[in-house]
């Protein structure tokens, strides 16, 4: 075996939650190029359709399920689905997540714990019914992993982000703690994911001066691109990431603070 070999997931089933566009579709996509076959799972039909399109244009087949992806219940049942119509289940991204920024005084419990189940509960509960179903298609021939998308605001500190950034550091660390619960059958790791251009993103790095701001305060001088996540998740979901877990990758062009000033107003 060539060490490019480690990257191919022929064979292989995969789950990416949020694959309708962004960092859950390239990822989608990088899994099927690499021989994965997909379920991919968001809230609008016509964008995974889309993704599905790609997925099958590389010979890999694509089961799509637009939900509502906040429903516990929704995404506890994907890994079933994922079995019934595709044979297997050997890897799950939890890439739906996501909060808009907030004031302090603004952040009420509700909006944190919102936070908290969108980010955290969703990954936990579609790992959970994932599990047991991984482990009965075990046959030593495919890996098992988990691979859960944080954010730079999980390990650093910035104005605003109070509900985001606590939920993204619960993911973190609940993806430590699901890799010592579930090592050596389930290898479960993160990403913390620095500033991305996608959708997301566009609302402030759209404005040509915050964009420049925010490539000037990171080392490597650009915003990041879906597929560079994509990549990463690809290498903690092959082969070629076998001798990892617990482990949270930071990709994020070397950022060690925060390259986005929201400019709330100050609390006098």
């Amino acid at each position: 075996m060539s060490i490019l070999d480690r990257f191919r997931l022929d064979g292989y089933v995969a789950i990416v939650t949020g694959a309708g566009r962004g960092i859950g579709a390239a990822t989608a996509v990088a899994l099927a190029e690499a021989g994965a076959d997909l379920l991919i799972a968001a809230r609008t039909p016509s964008q995974l359709e889309e993704v599905a399109e790609r997925i099958r244009g590389v010979g890999r087949r694509a089961v799509v399920v637009p939900a509502d992806l906040a429903d516990l219940e929704t995404v506890a049942s994907l890994p079933r689905r994922a079995v019934d119509e595709l044979g297997r289940l050997d890897v799950v991204v939890n890439n739906v997540g996501g909060t808009i920024p907030n004031a302090f005084l603004d952040t009420g419990a509700a909006y944190l714990e919102e936070a908290f189940r969108f980010n955290v509960s969703t990954a936990h509960a579609l790992t959970h019914a994932a599990v047991p179903l991984m482990l009965e298609s075990v046959d030593g021939q495919h890996q098992k992993s988990v691979t859960s998308i944080s954010s730079m605001m999980g390990r650093t500190a910035a104005r605003g982000y109070l509900a985001y950034g606590t939920a993204k550091a619960a993911l973190a660390h609940w993806s430590r703690l699901a890799a010592t619960d579930l090592a050596p059958r389930i290898r479960v790791n993160g990403i913390y994911v620095g500033s991305v251009m996608t959708s997301a993103l566009e609302f402030v790095a759209g404005v040509p001066e915050t964009r420049a701001e925010m490539e000037q305060k990171t080392p490597l001088g650009r915003i990041g691109e879906a597929e560079d996540i994509a990549a990463a998740v690809l290498y903690l979901a092959s082969p070629a990431g076998q001798y990892v877990t617990g482990k949270l990758l930071e990709v994020d062009g070397g950022i060690q603070e925060p390259n986005l000033d929201l400019r709330l107003p100050d609390l006098h």
